[in-house]
């Protein structure tokens, strides 16, 4: 008698899966096991740090729950954009939208959609200080021109500015912010994924900015909020009202709904008047056309991603959830996608 094939999940050992029939258990190596539960496709993906909290998440639920694979490197946006324009990645992903003309260059098409958003902190490394920052404070740390705590109220502790040294999303949106905050910034450093910073010492990704804050006393740097640990703070900042909030995802959610993200999802407000004022979408960037086989995967991962389920994840990991309007949008930009 020939007994038919029972897939069940059994106790995993160096890459197996069991499965199981009625009369034995074979051990079947990890590629091979598209039929008894192990991955059936494999993306690769690479881009912002800003969002790697939450990614983690979702791509280990899409190993379990859908058995697809993600392979994302986070190395900041400036970089994932530049694999996503070689076509060596199947998917980038970026805090700051491409440009029309970075998006009319891609020959394949390039489709863009908001998958979380969060707030940038002005996160610190001195204990007892409560920093409640105006506008103009804010641009006098990252200008060099407030160089010790005691010009904000605080112990008399100089002040160390670091800054992301690597092309970043999240240094886009800051340095807009500051843009928005200043016209003297603007003039003198301007916006970008990296500028030549008036002042302190560069990181690596939000990680990196996070662990060197960390190293050291009267250490000062933006990151996303999920980024502020144990043993750092967020400073309050005032919004264009004049209004002090902290980055919280209730915060950054009342900024966020003023922005108006238009007909190609990628719009944003650099100084808001309502909420926590350094905000940001972030997005992953998928080719229009030329996806081939792995078309199935990539709608089946991000629609996932963009369920409710998944943005359901968010707040508790430091995110702000989509609102239900954007979501449908963003699913129906999904739909785009061609082989």
């Amino acid at each position: 008698m020939v007994h038919s094939p029972i897939c069940r999940p059994q106790r995993l050992r160096a890459g197996a899966l069991a499965c199981m029939t009625s009369s034995l258990v074979a051990l079947v190596p990890l590629a091979a096991l598209v039929g008894c539960g192990g991955p059936s496709a494999s993306l690769q993906g690479a881009g912002a740090s800003f969002p790697a909290g939450i990614y983690q998440r979702w791509f280990a639920d899409l190993t379990s729950r859908e058995k697809i694979r993600v392979n994302y490197q986070s190395v900041g946006s400036g970089a994932g954009v530049r694999q996503f324009q070689a076509g060596t990645v199947d998917f980038g992903a970026s805090d700051a939208p491409l440009t029309t003309a970075e998006a009319a260059a891609i020959q394949r098409g390039a489709v863009q959609i908001p998958l979380t958003a969060g707030a940038i902190a002005v996160a610190y490394n001195l204990p007892g200080c409560e920093l409640r920052l105006s506008q103009a404070q804010v641009v006098g740390i990252f200008s060099g021109t407030i160089n010790n705590f005691k010009q904000l109220g605080c112990a008399d502790q100089a002040i160390q500015v670091v800054f992301r040294s690597d092309g970043s999303g999240t240094t886009y949106n800051f340095t807009k912010s500051l843009a928005a905050f200043s016209p003297a910034w603007n003039r003198s450093v301007g916006v970008g994924k990296s500028v030549n910073w008036p002042t302190g010492v560069g990181a690596k990704g939000n990680e990196g900015v996070a662990a060197n804050l960390l190293q050291a006393k009267g250490r000062i740097g933006y990151v996303e909020s999920a980024y502020v640990r144990a043993g750092l703070q967020a400073a309050a900042l005032a919004n264009r009202s004049g209004q002090l909030a902290k980055p919280s995802t209730e915060e950054a959610a009342k900024a966020l709904a003023s922005i108006d993200l238009g007909p190609e999802l990628t719009g944003s407000n650099p100084n808001p008047t309502t909420g926590y004022p350094i905000v940001t979408f972030s997005w992953v960037l998928l080719y229009r056309s030329g996806n081939g086989t792995k078309l199935p995967a990539l709608q089946k991962a991000f629609g996932y991603t963009l369920s409710d389920a998944a943005q359901a994840d968010a707040p508790a990991l430091g995110f702000v959830t989509l609102p239900g309007p954007l979501l449908n949008r963003a699913r129906a930009a999904l739909a785009t996608l061609k082989p």
